[in-house]
């Protein structure tokens, strides 16, 4: 089976993921940590930066979903990263208040924009959806096993200047926008794929059957509510844990471990599902495993703790995240599974979007472990909802 679509081989996209998750590690884990000890920002600004980070990045991702759908993808990737690659450069330069919040604010949109386009491109190639998601999802912890091994001691070493950071990761948006300028290219032999966009125009097939909706959209919001809570642990968990004692380096470490997890919980996942073909079991074990995450973090005294919290958290990240995108692509019309995987993207950015805000405002009304407990509890409901629409749903489903 080829595994090529639009002339866009996944060895291609899985590169382009790499690099771009390489520069992206250099930005995100630092971003409420620098505002808050460099910029000298509160914990709630700080949330309401990265509440316009990803709010862009929303913006940003349902955008591309729609237009990947009817203009040409190659263009409107490529105008994509070379647009991020000129706004990481200018940050080089000009990362002061508050001038470093607005160019942050370009790259959500960018990155979600990218993000959408890829996991797009992904949705096009003739392979099985489950095993495309999963390595591209390898491919971005790779990527972050590598940024966040390096990022705290750099940071540290700089001094808490962030430029050097930025004119790496300036460095890795330029190799990733070579790679598509290079190898994404259109179909040479298209034949094929307009036949399939031709018989995809008739209503009887763009209409989506009512129960692929239901399961489609119970995801989004599922992925909404648990990026919601799972964004504590790259923003508020790490002034949290500095205020324990433990150093910034160490907090990296944790992202470190968290992406050579995900690395080989992936490749164990890719020889499992040779066996056994039921992704919803996945999606549940793993929504069940991030809520357990957090009520580990109610007892963490020392580092160890949250590490261990660390790995049930990992072991959740990476059974449910990847497979929920390939499950919508599956329940999506070939002529909109661009659209559909924007949707899923800008929900699931919505939830980053709230998750440092909502966060902070728990922690300054009340407390962390308070905060741990509504993140707990809330994910545990969400479970019980998937598990209800998926159980009354999935009879009904047609695949794509």
């Amino acid at each position: 089976m080829s595994h090529q679509t639009r002339g866009i081989e996944l060895k291609w996209l899985l590169l382009g993921m790499f690099f771009g998750s390489i520069g992206n590690s250099f930005v995100w884990p630092l971003t409420t940590i620098y505002m808050h000890n460099q910029l000298h920002e509160s914990l709630t600004v700080s949330g309401i930066v990265l509440l316009f980070y990803s709010g862009a990045n929303v913006i940003g991702s349902y955008i591309s979903g729609l237009l990947f759908d009817k203009r040409n993808p190659r263009y409107l990737m490529l105008g994509g990263t070379v647009l991020a690659t000129l706004v990481i450069a200018t940050m080089i330069f000009f990362n002061d208040w508050p001038i470093y919040a607005i160019l942050l604010t370009a790259i959500g949109f960018f990155n979600g924009w990218i993000i959408t386009m890829v996991n797009s491109f992904g949705t096009k190639l003739r392979m099985d959806g489950r095993y495309v998601f999963n390595m591209l999802y390898f491919a971005n912890n790779l990527g972050m096993v590598i940024g966040t091994t390096i990022v705290g001691p750099l940071y540290q070493g700089a001094h808490g200047n962030i430029g050097p950071l930025f004119l790496i990761t300036t460095v890795l948006y330029i190799l990733f926008t070579l790679v598509v300028f290079f190898f994404f290219h259109e179909d040479p032999h298209p034949q094929p794929v307009d036949e399939a966009r031709f018989k995809s125009d008739e209503p009887a097939v763009t209409k989506i059957p009512r129960a692929n909706l239901w399961i489609c959209w119970v995801f989004f919001i599922t992925l909404c509510i648990v990026w919601t809570m799972y964004e504590q642990w790259s923003s508020n968990l790490s002034v949290f844990m500095t205020e324990q004692g433990i150093s910034m380096t160490k907090y990296s470490l944790l992202w470190t471990l968290n992406g050579v997890l995900i690395v080989i919980i992936q490749l164990l996942l890719t020889w499992l599902n040779r066996f056994y073909n039921n992704p919803y079991v996945q999606v549940y074990i793993g929504i069940f495993t991030v809520g357990l995450s957090f009520v580990l973090l109610l007892f963490a005294t020392n580092y160890l703790w949250f590490v261990i919290a660390m790995i049930i958290l990992t072991i959740g990240e990476a059974t449910a995240f990847p497979t929920m995108p390939a499950i919508v692509n599956s329940l999506s019309p070939v002529e909109v599974k661009g659209k559909y995987q924007g949707i899923l993207n800008a929900f699931s950015s919505l939830g980053k979007a709230f998750g440092p805000l909502f966060g902070g405002l728990v922690i300054g009304a009340a407390s962390y472990h308070v905060l741990f407990i509504i993140c707990a509890l809330s994910i545990f409901a969400m479970e019980v909802v998937v598990l209800l629409v998926v159980r009354m749903q999935r009879a009904h489903t047609i695949k794509y």
